[in-house]
């Protein structure tokens, strides 16, 4: 069972939470939890991790999608509550690999961003914080390495919509600048995003 929870996003999916410039996302595979990017604001972080029943304390592993303020900017104080938290950061993951049990990073692309590819059973589903690269590029990278079940992130100005077709579940957050375009074109397996929107797989 993979279980991914928005915690930070530019929208709210559940009352009660907080929205913010920026995008996170814990991602929780067996035992291991691994926190998506950090938003932009770590007091708003910490909130709706609170909301939401998540111990900072728990998180086993930041993974950093690339060095823009609205996605590390919450990440100081996560370390102020969990000081030895391992961090991965765009630098050290450069190259395409699994760096913890079913988790695989696309390496930098472009230079600039990595994404996340969680292996499931349906397949796999990838994480992007901005898709700076392009997210048919990323979606290209991830299709080498089997089946893509879902895709969620920050989509940026991706227009090729074409490309999510075989794509059973679609979530654009963030920075998507053709969100309502996509969930038009895809209302079967598309689904807003936000804050408190929680995915089972």
């Amino acid at each position: 069972m993979v279980k991914l929870t928005i915690v930070y996003d530019n929208e709210v999916f559940q009352r009660g939470l907080r929205a913010g410039w920026g995008f996170s996302c814990l991602v929780e595979i067996e035992e291991t939890k691994v926190l998506f990017d950090t938003g932009a604001d770590g007091e708003i972080l910490l909130y709706n991790m609170d909301k939401l029943n998540i111990n900072p304390k728990d998180i086993d592993a930041v993974f950093l999608s690339h060095n823009h303020w609205d996605h590390t900017g919450g990440l100081q104080h996560l370390i102020n509550v969990k000081p030895n938290v391992k961090i991965y950061r765009p630098n050290f993951l450069s190259k395409l690999r699994e760096f913890l049990p079913n988790l695989v990073t696309t390496g930098m692309l472009a230079d600039i961003e990595q994404s996340l590819m969680i292996k499931t059973t349906k397949g796999l589903v990838v994480v992007g914080g901005c898709s700076h690269p392009g997210l048919e590029n990323i979606l290209n990278v991830a299709r080498k390495q089997g089946e893509i079940y879902a895709v969620l992130g920050g989509f940026h100005g991706f227009n090729k919509f074409d490309v999510l077709q075989d794509i059973s579940l679609i979530l654009p957050c963030h920075c998507t600048q053709y969100k309502q375009k996509i969930l038009a074109l895809y209302p079967q397996n598309s689904s807003k995003c936000g804050v408190g929107k929680i995915i089972d797989i």
